[in-house]
């Protein structure tokens, strides 16, 4: 039974992921014609609904999103927000396997603040992995050469954001649910994606001749109905995919299914390819191993608790411990 649920459980991440890849592809090809926060306010309001849906089925009742600790989720929710909003803008401007391989620095990130903010010990080999995996971001950005310029730091920002907001989701995880926290963080989307579009909406702050800046400040555009109809499919593909992705870590180990998170470089390889001819330089193939490397040994090693403080002349707790 349990080989089953770990199978099944990495068959729903695997789909997840894909699914996840078509919202990157819809929001690269409307990048250069609407302002982001237009599709993200579209996006969030037609995935509201299937999310309420998702907090029904998964929590048993709607009551959960009512909690004490709404707040708190939102407030993670801005971190999510502003983690997203990072790596949409680089999507404007990178390509696909790139931005989607500097985004996964996110579990270096994770093992550097839990050992700062949770206190927790760093194993000597994942420290040496989360060196290493930086080592594969200069790799690909190429500071002060022919990289990326100004938009490479924008996946890596987002991956230090995301990664903040996981750390905020583990006490929060104690008494609130995955479902509940999503939820907070579709609220949160629509919000400031809502401030944004007030800001910029009227088009007289807009910015051409840099995608990245452009995608940002453009004001608002009425859009037909088949661009209208792709910005909504962003919200069903959202909420399809949380789904999976909420139901893998559900049924099996975290630390099993975890590592087949990179198959999202997969899909960014091959949509950039069908679609843009692109394909990364020897430098950045080189940059984007390594990352991947580095994050699974991160994940395979993981963090442990900071060891409680003994009293003088008392015996250990854990004898075998270091």
């Amino acid at each position: 039974m349990r080989a089953s649920s770990s199978f099944s459980g990495i068959l729903c991440l695997l789909a997840g992921l894909a699914i996840f890849s078509v919202q990157d592809l819809i929001l690269k090809l409307i990048s250069g014609d609407y302002p982001l926060h237009q599709a993200m306010m579209v996006r969030s309001l037609v995935a509201l609904p299937f999310l309420l849906a998702i907090v029904r089925i998964f929590d048993g009742r709607l009551s959960t999103i009512t909690t004490p600790g709404w707040w708190k989720m939102t407030l993670r929710g801005v971190l999510n927000f502003a983690s997203y909003t990072f790596y949409y803008l680089a999507l404007a401007s990178l390509p696909l396997a790139t931005t989607i391989a500097l985004f996964f620095t996110a579990p270096l990130f994770i093992t550097i603040a839990s050992a700062v903010l949770l206190r927790e010990r760093i194993p000597p080999v994942a420290a040496l992995a989360v060196a290493t995996g930086f080592g594969g971001v200069l790799m690909i950005v190429q500071p002060g050469g022919e990289g990326l310029g100004w938009a490479g730091i924008l996946p890596v920002a987002g991956a230090l954001t995301y990664a903040l907001s996981m750390i905020a989701a583990r006490p929060l995880g104690r008494t609130e649910s995955a479902a509940a926290m999503a939820f907070w963080s579709n609220i949160c989307f629509l919000v400031c994606a809502l401030a944004l579009a007030l800001w910029y909406g009227d088009g007289s702050r807009a910015t051409e001749g840099d995608a990245t800046l452009a995608f940002l400040t453009r004001g608002w555009v009425t859009p037909p109905w088949r661009d209208l109809a792709l910005m909504a499919a962003c919200g069903v593909i959202a909420a399809a995919a949380l789904t999976l992705l909420t139901q893998a870590y559900r049924i099996a180990p975290s630390s099993l299914v975890a590592p087949f998170e990179y198959a999202a470089i997969f899909w960014g390889l091959l949509w950039g390819f069908l679609i843009w001819r692109d394909l990364p330089d020897a430098m950045a193939w080189g940059g984007i191993a390594v990352i991947v490397a580095a994050g699974m040994v991160v994940i395979r090693q993981g963090t442990r608790p900071a060891p409680a403080a003994v009293p003088r002349n008392q015996p250990h707790p854990c004898p075998d411990c270091p």
